[in-house]
């Protein structure tokens, strides 16, 4: 057996985070020690991202930047694992020689094996040579909120996208694991539930079973709270919208990605729905829960977006005023149909779409946050400010790292724990207050 320090860097998506979260608990689970300072690593593990290009050169340039921790004397061995490795094994194994093992995604259960044989002295290719696997985890996450992913894989095909091509096709994770593994996180303020698609756990089985996921994992006592990603807009019905306003455990919260709002663009995104039906969601869910905060991205630069298309984008975040919103300029991905459209916008021009969206975000956003001013809102501390002059938190309309925060003053306040905070400002994506006393 190896007795090793390891060590791991991350990068990409909070589904990505909790397989590299699963290769830590095979690390433990065999009794080795885990290092957070990846220099102090004799194993390092890159868990890495492929989504886009840009992540893709990211990955790469990791794995090469940790080769040069070798001359150290201290590292001995590089284990590549993630989407760059599922979907690029047979360009990456003979040309990227600093690494010494690959994994997949979902090969966390075959590591030790292969580290054997890489100290035996061999290149390992181990791709896709288990299946999943429900290894206990080590969370990287704060105590305080933790991510269950409910299922992989995606049975949507949008035009963009190389995840089915990553991960294949949609699997719902089996329940009673699910609700294990809820159970073994121990005490948890916020569990924020992930997949590519939420929204259709089950629907690989032949029937819908997402509420009464919810339902069961709401029943648990460790679990304080459930906030949920990732739901595509026509898979939201009226029994999930009546669960997320009648179950005092799901927060009022919804990340909806929508990818733009005009039809045309829709259609030749491969999206189901258009800007009609979303009108139509968003008008029934603030009527049956009116604290509700939706989140959204949109992806702008599409091949043949014209200018007209680009000002409805903007008019229609005037118009629907989401709490948080996420704009990302159209990344030409080769094996993706979008690929082969004409039409390509140039790289100027999708950046400066996208600053245009981001202002009017913006704008929308300092609107949303005013109404707060003067309030009570309750905040899950997440620790000292960067500042040190006093603490950061997240109300329940700000989903962990990827929206805005609540910077507040108080005697004292402990990460995890919530306090009622007064709101005496707000900025473009940002509350400021202070806690009334313990």
């Amino acid at each position: 057996m190896l007795h090793k320090k390891f060590g791991m860097i991350s990068l990409g998506c909070d589904k990505n985070r909790v397989d590299g979260e699963r290769l830590l608990g095979e690390i433990r689970a065999r009794g080795c020690e885990i290092v957070t300072d990846p220099a102090e690593a004799e194993i390092l593990i890159v868990n890495t991202c492929a989504f886009l290009n840009a992540a893709r050169e990211e990955s790469i340039g990791e794995i090469i930047a940790a080769n040069g921790w070798r001359e150290a004397g201290k590292l001995e061995k590089i284990v590549v694992s993630g989407c760059l490795s599922e979907r690029f094994i047979d360009e990456l194994f003979p040309s990227l020689t600093e690494a010494d093992v690959f994994l997949g995604t979902g090969d966390a259960a075959a590591l030790f094996s292969a580290l054997e044989r890489s100290y035996a002295g061999e290149r390992v290719n181990a791709v896709r040579v288990c299946h999943e696997s429900f290894t206990p985890r080590v969370v990287s996450t704060p105590a305080h909120y933790k991510y269950l992913k409910i299922a992989d894989g995606c049975f949507n095909h949008c035009t963009y996208c190389l995840i089915p091509k990553i991960r294949g096709k949609y699997r719902s994770y089996p329940e009673g694991e699910l609700l294990n593994e809820a159970a073994s996180l121990g005490e948890t303020e916020e569990l924020v539930l992930v997949a590519q698609d939420t929204t259709r756990y089950g629907e690989d089985g032949g029937e819908n079973k997402f509420v009464a996921l919810l339902k069961k994992l709401s029943a648990l006592d460790n679990i304080r709270h459930i906030r949920i990603l990732y739901c595509y807009p026509e898979k939201i019905t009226d029994d999930l919208i009546e669960e997320i306003a009648s179950n005092d455990k799901i927060i009022k919260y919804l990340d909806i990605p929508l990818q733009h709002s005009e039809n045309r663009i829709l259609k030749l995104m491969g999206r189901r729905g258009g800007k009609e039906e979303y009108l139509t969601l968003f008008a029934k869910l603030r009527k049956r829960i009116p604290e509700i905060a939706i989140r959204t991205t949109f992806i702008t630069g599409f091949p043949s977006e014209t200018e007209e298309e680009h000002e409805a984008l903007k008019a229609f975040l005037r118009e629907v005023k989401f709490e948080n919103a996420g704009f990302f300029a159209y990344s030409r991905e080769e094996d993706t149909p979008a690929y082969r459209m004409t039409g390509q916008i140039k790289a100027g021009v999708k950046r400066r779409r996208q600053r245009e969206l981001y202002a009017v975000q913006e704008a929308v956003s300092r609107e949303n946050l005013r109404k707060f001013v003067g309030k009570r809102l309750s905040i899950v501390c997440e620790g000292i400010d960067g500042e040190g002059t006093g603490f950061v938190g997240r109300a329940y309309f700000q989903a962990p790292e990827i929206d805005g925060r609540v910077y507040f003053t108080a005697a004292r306040a402990e990460e995890g724990k919530r306090y009622e905070v007064i709101v005496e400002k707000a900025d473009t994506y940002d509350l400021y207050g202070r806690a009334e006393e313990l």
